[in-house]
């Protein structure tokens, strides 16, 4: 601009310090819609105490082995194998005898250890990879029944059995396998007579009880039905469990400090002291979800018993793997939980195969449904990062619940009434004030969560988030990374 024109008005620079700023009020960005939060039910416990009453287990249902691994080498304390219903019964000194005789090997993809209809006696706990149960079916043709990954097991049965095994089994990945045979379990018992007799006793009263009991571990209840008359009719009756878990409510805390000569002159328009404390509930209520995902006690990943835990097919997440999945938790379930990475994967999956899902609206936010069961979309699920082939991959998690307390499902944990409350099991106390005029709340916010039944959860392991397709000529091609269905 020439320095010899002449100003004609007020500058905007100028003008602007007579006029008044709309201002919004903070913004934080790591608030997420939190659905869980607002879709579980929660239930009020009273004494800060909930106690989950169960019936009797009489034979405990499959669970992993906890392994562990040592200078590189994958290892477990005899006390392990006790996750495996054939060996739950048996003594420390058996299990201590029989433990050091497993050994390792290392087997390639697509070797076959098990074979439909012959006799192996050799039990096997997978360490590292996955293999897939096969089994003829009625038509002649190798059906895919089950697929097994670490900590898993297969072939207890044949080990102390004659009876051909009637699956095969093979592997589906480089594995590292930990084996049993019945020649090494003979030559551990065989020092010990004594320990031997105690060892095939309990294999028979495992056998026998497991007669008894229906698929849950529960035993049955006698029953008597129809028309015949002078049928002698049944007493039953239904035990409980000895020891009911019980959960206590969980906290999380902190202190929001403000000074009191922030309050008093920049309280307009926007109230400095509850700005403070609206934020702050924010990432207490953040942290709630995360919590009741991932706590190690209460959190829903570590709740899943391990006969409900499944591991994708292929990677990716497939409509098959949800399908596996609802086949679990198939009494009234209520969502799928998964983070953003893990739905727009499996949408990618729906779209490779022509079937998109629907849409329908949860709390006013369009997402989609699988089976009629909306996939709810969380970022406390998280993505286990790597880097693999040139690019970033992701394993993570999906889970599927049935809720209430009605259809024995999953709830939320809470009590309202306590002292300061602001909402349910949310206070916020005044602390007091320092020499400093500085002004200290303390919100407390109290929960947990419970499963009522093991069939009330269900998660799908081991899910990649980075598999895409690629499109040419109007057919679906491999996995850029080489990793195909």
């Amino acid at each position: 601009m020439s320095e010899n024109l002449i100003q004609r008005s007020v500058t905007t620079a100028v003008a602007r310090n007579l006029a008044s700023t709309t201002k919004t009020p903070p913004q934080l960005a790591s608030i997420t819609p939190r659905y869980l939060l607002n879709l579980l039910p929660w239930v009020h416990v009273e004494g800060g105490t909930y106690r989950v009453n169960r019936t009797k287990v009489e034979l405990p249902t499959a669970e992993r082995v906890e392994l562990a691994t040592v200078e590189g080498v994958s290892v477990f304390q005899p006390a392990a194998l006790r996750s495996v219903p054939l060996f739950s019964k048996l003594a420390d000194d058996i299990l201590a005898r029989i433990a050091p005789r497993f050994k390792t090997e290392q087997v390639s993809l697509g070797n076959t250890l098990v074979v439909e209809g012959k006799d192996r006696n050799k039990f096997f706990i997978i360490a590292q990879g996955q293999v897939e149960v096969l089994s003829k079916g009625a038509h002649g043709s190798d059906l895919r029944i089950a697929l097994l990954t670490e900590g898993e097991y297969f072939g207890e049965g044949e080990l102390v059995s004659e009876k051909p095994s009637n699956v095969t089994i093979r592997t589906i990945n480089s594995c590292v396998l930990l084996t049993l045979s019945r020649k090494d379990l003979d030559a551990a018992l065989a020092k010990s007579p004594s320990l031997a007799q105690e060892f095939h006793k309990s294999i028979a009263e495992h056998q026998e009880l497991q007669a008894a009991v229906n698929k849950y571990g529960e035993r049955n209840i006698d029953l008597v039905s129809g028309l015949a008359e002078n049928v002698i009719i049944p007493e039953t009756f239904v035990d409980y469990s000895a020891t009911p878990r019980e959960y206590s409510l969980s906290a999380v805390q902190t202190v929001v400090r403000v000074h009191t000569r922030v309050s008093d002159l920049y309280n307009n328009p926007y109230n400095q002291l509850e700005e403070q404390l609206r934020l702050t509930i924010e990432g207490i209520k953040e942290r709630q979800e995360w919590e009741l995902l991932n706590n190690k006690k209460f959190g829903l990943l570590h709740s899943v018993h391990p006969s409900f835990r499944i591991s994708s097919r292929y990677g990716a997440p497939t409509p098959d793997d949800l399908d596996e999945l609802l086949a679990l938790v198939w009494k009234k379930p209520a969502f799928f939980i998964a983070h953003p990475k893990a739905i727009a994967a499996f949408e990618r999956e729906c779209t490779w195969r022509g079937v998109p899902p629907v849409t329908t609206q949860i709390l006013g936010t369009p997402v989609i449904m699988w089976r009629g069961v909306p996939l709810i979309p969380s970022d406390k699920l998280e993505v286990k990062s790597r880097y693999a082939h040139n690019q970033w991959l992701g394993t993570t998690s999906i889970l599927l619940v049935r809720v209430g307390e009605e259809e024995q499902g999953v709830v939320g944990l809470h009590q309202q009434g306590i002292p300061g409350e602001i909402s349910p099991s949310l206070s916020a106390r005044l602390m007091g004030l320092d020499n400093l005029g500085v002004a200290s709340y303390l919100l407390s916010l109290y929960f947990s969560a419970a499963v009522l039944t093991d069939d009330a959860i269900g998660v799908l392991e081991n899910v990649e988030v980075g598999y895409y397709h690629q499109y040419e000529h109007s057919i679906p091609a491999a996995y850029n990374s080489g990793a195909g269905i």
